[in-house]
């Protein structure tokens, strides 16, 4: 190269450098780009995307050509720093060795480091770019990528390993789903994100957990007097009510309310003519997952069903209704009486229904109450117990304490709960005694 100015060698290794850059940002850039998102550009037939996920589907190629790329200049880099090094120093061992640090280092600084720290902070913006440099060079490259990953092939096999991931492999899981969905705060609405959060949930939790307990659903008993009946059905807020002859064990099937209100008050009205207007009611086998059900209520035409359990006894009620406010929100008027929110009064207690889903008091109130077992506060307390427990009597369950405050027909009516404190609160609180 004596007869090649020392300006143009200094220029070809300048040159170099910046394939060498361009290279190793390709590769990041690439590797680090947010497929889904470059899916949803090349679906909606953005060139430049569509040409980054042709060239992500064959990812042992496209690492291929930029490995090859960026091997070959920063070989022919080295080479021109130790040719230019010979003609300015001649064959002296101390400026061959400073000319290997020089490259190492503009190498690692300009060709390695600042490319791949750019191509991994903009590499959504970066790869629609480099596609259209790469899918080119790729073709032109293509048989030595192909007689390369020959030998590549060959080791994984070797290791029992594919060439090309599975496609499972690529798919999010439910948790990494709600993951994004929670990291996503700067693009989706705090209501969505909530909605988002509950859908993740319905496949977790069972009509059990949603469903109205036996013991609190209104039921029109026609076994009572008459009178009573038809005063029932004039004050009722429910929409659909359960009919049935003395108790649920006999049930006889769905009224709907709405369709009577203008005979109820015609003197015509009467059981046969009450009998005539019920629909057959609909049965959900205990242990059905809610969003299960939820396919099963739009399947069935059906907006509200009955929990059994393997022996067919009836355990509860679930509605349309409550799928929906799981998911959306509470929207229905609440009963007169039962506020939807809870939330910590100033002295750390609420009070809470005995009745109170232990679902629901975990989310408002961030406690952790167990959700194997009894799936209401009454239930996590009778279990606890063992016994029928009365007012004024306090205990801890799962590290929370609770105070039961009325007690009726077998069942805990009202409790407070106090809001547990955690080790520094405690022993901030702490006082030592006097000396």
């Amino acid at each position: 190269m004596d007869n090649i100015p020392l300006s143009a060698q200094l220029g070809a290794l300048v040159t170099l450098l910046a394939l060498s850059a361009f290279f190793s940002m390709s590769e990041t850039a690439m590797m680090a780009a947010n497929r889904f998102r470059l899916r949803h550009l090349a679906q909606n037939g953005h060139r430049g995307a569509q040409k980054a996920m042709a060239l992500l589907d064959k990812t042992d190629k496209m690492l291929g050509v930029i490995l090859l790329g960026n091997n070959l200049v920063n070989a022919a880099a080295a080479t021109l720093v130790s040719v230019i090094a010979m003609e300015l120093f001649g064959d002296e061992k101390w400026a061959l060795g400073a000319s290997t640090l020089i490259i190492t280092f503009a190498i690692l600084v300009f060709s390695e480091i600042t490319p791949k720290i750019i191509g991994a902070s903009y590499a959504d913006r970066m790869a629609l770019i480099i596609a259209y440099l790469l899918t080119p060079l790729l073709r032109f490259c293509y048989p030595i990528i192909w007689f390369v990953n020959l030998f590549a092939a060959a080791i994984l096999r070797l290791l029992g390993l594919s060439l090309r991931p599975s496609a499972d492999s690529a798919r999010l899981s439910p948790e990494e789903l709600r993951s994004l969905v929670l990291e996503s705060s700067n693009v989706i609405p705090k209501k969505h994100q909530a909605i988002l959060n509950s859908l993740f949930d319905l496949n977790e939790i069972t009509v059990e957990h949603m469903m109205t307990p036996r013991g609190s659903i209104e039921i029109l008993d026609i076994a009572q007097e008459w009178d009573e009946v038809h005063q029932q059905l004039m004050t009722s807020h429910h929409s659909r009510l359960p009919v049935c002859r003395g108790s649920l064990d006999q049930l006889l099937g769905i009224l709907p309310v709405r369709r009577l209100v203008a005979g109820i008050a015609s003197a015509e009205f009467n059981e046969l003519v009450l009998l005539e207007q019920l629909q057959q009611p609909y049965y959900i086998p205990a242990g059905t997952a809610v969003f299960t059900q939820l396919a099963f209520f739009q399947e069935n035409r059906q907006r509200i069903g009955f929990v059994v359990d393997e022996y067919g006894e009836i355990l509860g009620l679930l509605t349309l209704e409550d799928i929906i406010e799981e998911i959306v929100g509470d929207f229905t008027t609440s009963i007169p009486g039962l506020g939807a929110d809870l939330d910590w009064s100033d002295d750390g207690s609420v009070v809470v229904e005995g009745s109170r889903q232990l679902r629901d008091l975990n989310r408002m109130l961030d406690l952790d109450f167990p959700l194997d077992g009894p799936k209401t506060l009454n239930g996590l307390i009778l279990e606890h117990f063992q016994d029928i427990p009365e007012a004024d009597v306090s205990l801890k369950l799962n590290n929370v304490a609770v105070e039961i405050l009325q007690t009726q027909d077998r069942s805990v009516v009202t409790a407070r709960i106090y809001r547990p404190q955690s080790e520094e609160e405690s022993l901030s609180l702490y006082k030592p005694p006097p000396p």
